[in-house]
């Protein structure tokens, strides 16, 4: 599969990297209107936005790197090489979370309210950066056969595309994004009509429907991130899960904030 969508001759256009912004732009667009909705600032938002996405992509790049550490130790320029693909979401989401926090302290908002708008557009631009890694030919699962993924109703663009080396694979890239669309269609109904939700609730609800689908979807893949015998990323998702659950479900009131306002009092 072609990764370069455009060839203009001194600089080239990969579908990865048009994904990932699509997916930054429409998560954006739909967190800003919901702040807006609070009466945050335009300018604090534009600052906002533009420090956590940088903050988020070299936490995605670091996370990755750090784990393939002998490799670019070796070749430090790839570092560079984002294009290549290489961005881990949880290490995006843990870059993202500190330039909030200090962000949230300065301007003294709740954190929890602001990452319950946060999520939403978090995960519908996962959903649709994904398909980067689809034109990547990367983040797939184990080899299987054409029969097999025409049994699952996977359109045939799909299948062909999964078409690697000589092998079919799994394209475990597109069950996260449908997963991730229809968490993100289930946050959209929670947060307009669950009358008694509580600050935290939608962020914990965000950690446990995705840390559930990516335990099970890095289980088949063969590109994980590695710590010893350990893939990383079902590790953060137990971690991620657990802590989503005591959101959901433990979680009492602490008066540490008024539950339903963005700005401290």
């Amino acid at each position: 599969m072609d990764r370069v969508l455009l060839d203009l001759g001194f600089i080239k256009i990969y579908y990865y990297s048009i994904f990932i912004l699509l997916g930054v732009i429409a998560g954006g667009v739909l967190v800003f209107l919901e702040l807006r909705k609070e009466k945050v600032n335009k300018d604090e938002l534009f600052d906002m936005f533009f420090y956590t996405i940088i903050f988020a992509f070299l936490g995605a790049r670091a996370y990755y790197v750090l784990f393939n550490l002998s490799y670019y130790l070796s070749n430090p320029i790839e570092i560079l090489y984002i294009w290549h693909g290489g961005l881990a979401i949880h290490g995006g989401i843990l870059g993202g979370l500190l330039y909030l926090w200090y962000y949230s302290r300065k301007h003294k908002l709740n954190l929890l309210k602001l990452l319950d708008i946060l999520v939403v557009g978090l995960i519908i631009g996962q959903a649709i950066g994904r398909w980067g890694n689809f034109f990547n030919s990367e983040a797939y699962g184990y080899v299987t056969s054409y029969g097999y993924l025409k049994s699952l109703y996977i359109p045939e663009f799909i299948i062909r595309g999964m078409y690697i080396n000589g092998d079919y694979y799994m394209p475990t890239f597109f069950f996260e994004s449908i997963w991730n669309v229809i968490g993100f269609i289930i946050l959209l109904v929670i947060r307009k009509f669950y009358k008694n939700l509580k600050t935290g609730q939608l962020m914990g609800f965000y950690m446990m429907w995705y840390s559930f689908i990516r335990f099970i979807i890095e289980g088949m893949r063969l590109d994980s991130l590695m710590l010893g015998p350990i893939r990383v990323a079902q590790l953060v998702s137990v971690v991620l899960f657990i802590v989503g659950v005591y959101f959901v479900f433990l979680r009492r009131n602490k008066k540490l904030y008024r539950e339903d306002v963005l700005y401290e009092i």
